[in-house]
């Protein structure tokens, strides 16, 4: 059997067109007809996940709506202890795969309801969800003859199919607010802005910048300077109490610098304190205890007026 299966390698790795390369793997593919699952590069090689998450991600997502993918389960099907799977289940809860949630059936029973995405990105730019058929389970046929049935088939129970539905944590996010830009960037002000980002490294030893961050973000950083922030103050702006691991630090400075932005320092017509119109006090008329406004006591026009008269 060995000898056929080499003699066939042997025959396919001839048809395969131009020359193979020296060393690595060399493809034979062969189209499925049947029993295969499409798995995206962005599982397969992903850089974020081990090994075990990788296989087990794939694994669950080559099964039928309905299976039973807990640890219990898992860890009867793979040689793999509780352990290793729980943590394989975690890495892939992390970056979106595996949705665990706590739901309620109508019964009042609760069940923990387990929603696996083979493309996280794609769900939260609003992709379609194309339905994935529910596993057959075995039906429990009655000791005695059914009676006839209704003229229209009775609703599916929900406790028997539950229907999977997205949590609204996963939902489509917020587009991301534009980076800071100063309305003015000179080379003066560029110049101190890239350096103030190189320098985040020596302070933070996770904000390692590549330069092509540094000339990205520089306008952001730019942006703190020409509002009057002392750079003291944006260095500690953007390395006080990250987040561990720190796997992606440009995006960290760029949130930072995007959402803890300053004011711009108020003018002195804004510092200038109110001034308030005078208001003139009400007055009683000596002559005829009439209200009027007056900024001293005495009489009214009125009574003003007859005196002048009288005079």
């Amino acid at each position: 059997m060995d000898t056929q299966h080499d003699i066939a390698l042997a025959h396919a790795l001839t048809g395969i067109p131009g020359p193979l390369p020296p060393s690595g793997v060399v493809h034979v593919a062969i189209p499925h007809a049947s029993r295969f699952t499409i798995v995206g590069n962005h599982l397969a090689q992903h850089d974020g996940l081990s090994l075990t998450a990788i296989g087990i991600g794939v694994h669950i997502q080559s099964l039928p709506a309905g299976s039973q993918v807990g640890i219990k389960a898992l860890t009867a099907r793979f040689a793999e202890g509780e352990t290793t799977i729980a943590a394989a289940l975690r890495e892939l809860e992390s970056h979106g795969y595996l949705h665990r949630t706590r739901a309620r059936l109508a019964n009042g029973r609760m069940v923990t309801r387990t929603v696996f995405c083979n493309q996280p990105g794609a769900l939260l730019r609003g992709g379609a969800v194309v339905p994935v058929a529910v596993a057959p389970r075995p039906v429990m046929r009655p000791a005695v003859p059914a009676p006839p049935p209704a003229p229209e088939p009775a609703p599916v129970p929900e406790e028997e199919h539950p229907p999977v539905r997205v949590p609204s944590r996963i939902g489509p996010k917020p587009p991301r607010r534009p980076l800071p830009q100063p309305r003015e960037l000179t080379p003066e002000l560029h110049r101190a802005a890239s350096a103030l980002l190189a320098d985040l490294r020596r302070h933070a030893p996770e904000l390692v910048l590549s330069e092509d961050d540094v000339e990205e973000l520089a306008p952001g950083a730019a942006a703190w300077l020409e509002r009057g922030a002392h750079p003291d103050a944006v260095r500690h702006a953007l390395t006080t109490e990250l987040p561990q691991p720190s796997r992606y630090p440009a995006k960290i400075v760029r949130h930072r610098l995007t959402v803890l932005l300053p004011p711009p320092l108020p003018g002195a017509q804004e510092l200038a304190p109110v001034r308030r119109t005078p208001v003139t006090p009400f007055q009683t008329c000596e002559g005829c205890d009439r209200a009027f406004r007056s900024p001293d006591p005495g009489h009214c026009r009125d009574c003003r007026a007859q005196y002048w008269e009288a005079a």
